[in-house]
């Protein structure tokens, strides 16, 4: 088989792999805070791109090296294909109990150069190579370059076996794509479990009115945390009590078995809320926050310092467990970090950035559940674990048993 030939079996395959969408937050009526752009997602910031590879094989006990497999690659273009121009960037961490590589440059220099992965904790390195022979292959020319990979730990996969080829980081950045962007178990997010419900890839925008001029401000999530999940204010945790992780199998790794409970032949598991909140209090989220308002690095630090509160509304409190990383990007002021003499910026003034704080707040809180809405109603990993999505209909009739909505 042609190395075309296989890349495009592997594309076919992928694409056949993806679920459909469930309706998200907006399409089932809850009345979340701002104005969405025209997709709702991170790709209405002009230039922004997405794609995803999914992998999903085999079923029943884990087997390590062989499966089952529920993980995947997600890729963050800043710029249009073939625009290698820099990007101004910060990056923050809540909490460290994760990786995200090549942000000491963007703290050093606060600028970001390629493209961004999302991936499983295990599969860091594999990608990471992989952007770079990508970005060669593209034409990109560059002495040395630091690709920006980030994971979190996708507990529903082999994740020791580590199936994630350089093929499938390929895959994802040439699928990358201005419009819609698929969500729930796809890509990097395929294995991820969120707030005691399956979690995975969601997204969201606003677009903000700052002196006088409009802008636009998007996320995209992979969301694989712990908490003592509540939307618009109301303990969703505490309400949708009966949709327990459980599993139909022995666990073969003694960490996981310690947390699960067998699932009941014929209905789903019942848990008590705040227990489930405190066993899955660990995990970890990355958040990508992009812009097309001209932030400075400094200024975008104190965007992704704002991401945290977005999670906090959530039910989130970044447990000791959790890797919570954060970064933000502005597309604005094209050239600054090539420019060889004196370069003109233009800046947001201080004074009238809140607006800015307040998008990535609600626009972060709104991706986390449109990434559980768009899971399966169930998802089966490895050993036999069944994680159970966040269903719509129930949010719906909880939001408005207090109040939230009509």
């Amino acid at each position: 088989m042609t190395p075309t030939i296989k890349f495009l079996a592997i594309v076919l395959a992928l694409a056949c792999a993806l679920p459909a969408q469930n309706p998200r937050g907006r399409a089932l009526g809850i009345p979340f805070d701002g104005t969405p752009g025209p997709n709702n997602a991170i790709t209405d910031v002009a230039g922004i791109a997405v794609g995803h590879a999914t992998l999903i094989r085999g079923e029943g006990k884990l087997v390590p090296g062989q499966g089952p497999v529920r993980t995947g690659v997600t890729a963050i273009l800043p710029r249009p294909k073939g625009n290698w121009d820099f990007v101004m960037a910060a990056t923050f961490n809540q909490n460290g109990n994760g990786d995200m590589t090549g942000v000491n440059w963007i703290e050093e220099s606060g600028f970001l150069e390629g493209p961004i992965l999302l991936t499983g904790t295990h599969s860091v390195g594999v990608v990471r190579d992989a952007a770079i022979h990508w970005q060669i292959d593209q034409g990109r020319q560059f002495v040395f370059t630091y690709p920006i990979v980030a994971e979190t730990f996708d507990s529903l996969n082999d994740a020791n076996g580590q199936h994630v080829k350089p093929e499938h980081a390929w895959a994802a950045l040439n699928a990358a794509k201005p419009g819609p962007v698929q969500e729930g178990a796809v890509g990097g997010g395929t294995g991820m479990i969120c707030n005691g419900f399956k979690g995975g890839i969601g997204t969201s925008s606003r677009i903000v009115t700052v002196a006088g001029k409009q802008y636009t401000l998007g996320v995209i999530v992979q969301c694989n945390y712990g908490g003592d999940l509540q939307v618009l204010g109301v303990p969703v945790g505490r309400e949708i009590t009966d949709l327990k992780a459980c599993t139909t199998l022995p666990q073969t790794r003694p960490w996981m078995g310690t947390r699960l409970r067998p699932c009941p032949a014929k209905q789903a598991a019942t848990r008590d809320a705040a227990e489930h909140a405190a066993e899955l209090g660990r995990g970890s989220i990355v958040v990508v926050v992009a812009t097309d308002a001209p932030l400075l690095s400094h200024q975008l630090k104190r965007i992704a310092r704002r991401v945290g509160m977005g999670l906090g509304k959530l039910g989130s409190w970044a447990g000791n467990g959790s890797g919570d990383l954060f970064l933000a990007l502005s597309t604005a002021n094209p050239g600054a970090g090539s420019a060889n003499e004196v370069a003109k910026l233009e800046m947001v003034p201080n004074n009238v950035i809140d607006p800015l704080f307040r998008a990535t707040i609600d626009a972060t809180e709104e991706a986390v559940v449109n990434a559980m809405l768009a899971a399966p109603a169930v998802t089966t990993g490895v050993d036999g674990i069944q994680i159970f999505g966040l269903p719509g209909p129930r949010l719906v009739e909880t939001l408005k048993k207090y109040g939230r909505m009509r």
